[in-house]
């Protein structure tokens, strides 16, 4: 990757709409050998996919409940059960394996703290888990999904 390929990035993380001549203009290439680099930077992965971010709040999931988990269930088995559950549930918009006292972080967004329960209920229904604990997010005061482009 160049400095090119790094300011593509940039303009795609910023509005993936961009028509490929606005972003070939911002870069200083024409529309042919820009379309070329952002088919490369997919096909590595580089970008994975483009997607619409949607405003949680205006769709009645506004609440957004980072959900810390630990377990004494260390197997590569429960881990692959463990993941096929939380990844069947719509709420759980990011789910990770953590290192120190948590085990597991999951970030879920629902209407209520009604509905977290039901979510809650479920989740404890489908797999045994040690301790699970909760946080409801008050306010948001960053969140992006653009990357730092700096350590490329």
């Amino acid at each position: 990757m160049d400095a090119i390929d790094l300011k593509i990035l940039a303009c795609l993380q910023e509005d993936t709409t961009l028509p490929l001549a606005d972003i070939a203009k911002r870069v200083g290439l024409s529309s042919t050998p820009c379309w070329r680099r952002i088919q490369k930077l997919e096909e590595a992965g580089v970008i994975r996919q483009r997607v619409a971010l949607l405003d949680g709040t205006k769709l009645n999931c506004g609440v957004t409940v980072f959900v810390s988990i630990r377990t004494n269930q260390h197997t590569a088995a429960w881990l692959k059960k463990f993941a096929n559950v939380v990844t069947d549930f719509p709420e759980v918009v990011e789910f990770y394996r953590m290192s120190g006292e948590i085990d597991y972080l999951l970030r879920v967004v629902v209407p209520d703290i009604a509905a977290y329960d039901n979510f809650y209920q479920r989740l404890i229904k489908a797999i045994d888990l040690t301790d699970v604990s909760s946080s409801f997010a008050m306010e948001q005061i960053k969140y992006t999904t653009s990357l730092p482009l700096e350590y490329a």
